[in-house]
């Protein structure tokens, strides 16, 4: 049979387009069927009126309606060079237009002025390509008189994210206070709060006379709740600036007071500023420092893990090998505390209370004030700007009861209130006041089948009998309201309701694990290491690194630790990076 013939055929020609378009640049550069002349410094061009209309409103409403430009066929167009128009007009009939430095203002404001839209975002693209820490303030004023918004953004988030470079600038010395006090609360802000209350300082001495009396605004500005008490107290509280002001001496008082009762409360002056959230810069990283790596000694290595990369980065190693030393966070400030230290000489093992820190701006390890007992095995959290240490073993080889607390206000320890029952390897958390002591064992290797709570601002403990509880060698997290006790001995995982007082079973682990770490990152558990027991009930070294969803209740395996590692710190840092966070 025949081929059947369609009878219809669509055809689109590629080409036509751009032919059309060059063939009407000919006619124009020709003179041929123009019929409007647009006039700029003396200078006269010929077009095509359609050719305009089609390419432009400004140039419809102008031709298409009772405009008296309608009827002329020589139109001046005030404000634009002629350098401008010519390019502008090749943009037209061409699609194609040069943009430099010299013309891409005067050209911007042209391409705003005759409402072409494209080559108004082309000149804000070049714009942005030229952005730098030095003339990005300068970018923001010049968005918004031109008022264009994607500049403006990528200019404040250069200025955000640049902030120490841009705050030396010229520039920044001379905003405006409502420029300065938008810029400075900023969440993308890449600053520490001291460094972001030194810039307000700078500021206002750059012109004290005029600018004195804007301390208490700028003071506002600053995230009170994370700086670092001593430099609050020491520095900040004792500026010339800060006390010439009524309302901030008030505000450091109301702080101070906060401190000094350990309270979460704050009165509702002091409110806004305390509860203000972290800078989008200060993001939560996971640290994994010390242990028994391998199975074999005491490990010195610190880790962090690079959510972006999803990889591990070395820190600085500690300074020496500490055996079941206990790890906290605060201030953006690593602390491993006491532990049992062996002297390579002599052989002779001695219980530590020395502090070592790491920061992770220096990267470098500095020994702190020491702990008033030298202890090992002993737990430790953080709450507001307070470590505490609690139990362990002493120097006598007991079981400890004592509880000590670091003062980071005043640099100093304390004792407090010692445990109603001495417990090895409880689960510890801090949560609304209070710290939680979960279980552990005594010194029979009993389980101890309570729940210790010490209140902090009482400095009183109290006690709850449970069945529910049974673990040892596990730790344990706070996520909002919830205290997650991770495996110790068996896969189940529980979390502890403070606000309703019971426990709520979770998904459990993968396997029987104790001598884990665990840390909340971003509101979600991670768990390292630990060790496991196998099926034939022998215990393995583990590297594992899962991740526990609370909202779907579902535990998620993140690869594995470089190394095997067990009776380690897992502890979530901040810092500050100029990277944006991770979806």
């Amino acid at each position: 049979m025949a081929a059947k013939s369609r009878e219809v055929f669509s055809f689109k020609d590629p080409e036509m387009p751009s032919n059309l378009l060059a063939q009407l640049n000919v006619l124009r550069q020709e003179r041929i069927l123009t019929d409007v002349l647009l006039c700029t410094e003396q200078q006269e061009m010929p077009c095509h009126r359609n050719v305009l209309v089609s390419s432009s409103p400004y140039f419809r409403a102008m031709f298409c309606s009772n405009f008296l430009e309608s009827s002329q066929t020589r139109v001046n167009l005030r404000g634009i060079s002629s350098h401008v128009l010519a390019g502008i007009l090749d943009y037209v009939y061409t699609g194609c237009i040069t943009i430099t430095m010299d013309v891409v203002l005067p050209l911007m404001q042209a391409a705003s002025m005759l409402h072409y839209g494209g080559l108004f975002e082309a000149c804000s693209a070049f714009l942005r390509e030229q952005l730098s820490p030095d003339n990005c303030l300068s970018m923001i004023r010049l968005s918004e008189i031109l008022h264009c918004e994607s500049l403006r953004e990528k200019a404040k988030e250069m200025a955000a994210r640049c902030f120490s470079d841009v705050a030396a600038s010229e520039d920044f010395r001379e905003l405006s206070l409502p420029e300065l006090l938008c810029y400075l609360e900023d969440d993308r802000l890449c600053a520490e709060e001291e460094q972001v209350f030194e810039t307000l300082l700078a500021w206002i001495h750059h012109d004290p006379f005029s600018r004195r009396g804007a301390i208490h605004d700028l003071f506002t500005k600053v995230r009170l709740r994370y700086v670092h008490p001593t430099y609050l107290f020491q520095f900040v509280a004792n500026d010339p600036l800060v006390q010439s002001s009524t309302l901030c001496t008030e505000i450091i008082e109301s702080v101070r007071r906060l401190m000094l009762t350990a309270s979460a409360r704050c009165g509702r002056q002091l409110r806004p500023l305390w509860t203000a959230p972290r800078r989008y810069t200060c993001r939560e990283t996971l640290v994994v420092v010390g242990g028994r790596k391998n199975g074999e000694q005491t490990s010195r290595e610190a880790l962090l893990y690079d959510e972006r990369t999803h990889r591990w980065q070395w820190l600085a190693k500690l300074p020496l090998r500490l055996y079941k030393a206990a790890y906290v966070c605060i201030h953006s400030i690593l602390y491993v505390l006491g532990g049992l230290s062996l002297c390579m000489s002599s052989g002779v093992s001695s219980v530590s209370c020395a502090v070592y820190t790491l920061s992770l701006k220096t990267n470098q390890w500095r020994t702190a004030e020491p702990m008033l007992e030298p202890r090992y095995a002993h737990q430790s959290v953080s709450y507001l700007h307070f470590i505490f240490v609690l139990g362990g073993i002493g120097a006598d080889k007991t079981i400890s009861r004592s509880l000590e607390r670091y003062n980071s206000m005043f640099n100093r320890w304390e004792s407090m209130a010692p445990m109603p029952t001495a417990a090895l390897h409880p689960a510890v958390a801090a949560s609304d006041q209070r710290i939680y002591v979960f279980g552990g064992e005594d010194a029979m290797q009993n389980p101890v089948r309570l729940i210790q709570v010490y209140h902090i601002s009482r400095n009183l403990w109290s006690m709850l009998e449970t069945r529910t509880i049974k673990n040892v060698c596990a730790p344990a997290a706070v996520i909002e309201d919830k205290i997650y006790i991770i495996g110790g001995f068996t896969r189940r995982m529980i979390a502890y309701d403070t606000k309703a007082n019971k426990f709520v079973k979770c998904e459990n682990l993968k396997e029987r694990r104790m001598h884990h770490s665990a840390a909340v990152v971003n509101n979600k558990l991670y768990v390292t290491g630990g060790r496991v027991l196998n099926s034939h009930d022998g215990v393995d070294d583990s590297d594992c690194f899962e991740c526990y969803d609370p909202k779907a209740d579902v535990w998620t395996s993140r690869g594995s630790l470089p190394y095997k590692l067990f009776d380690h710190g897992s502890l979530p840092l901040v810092c500050v990076s100029n990277r944006p966070n991770p979806p």
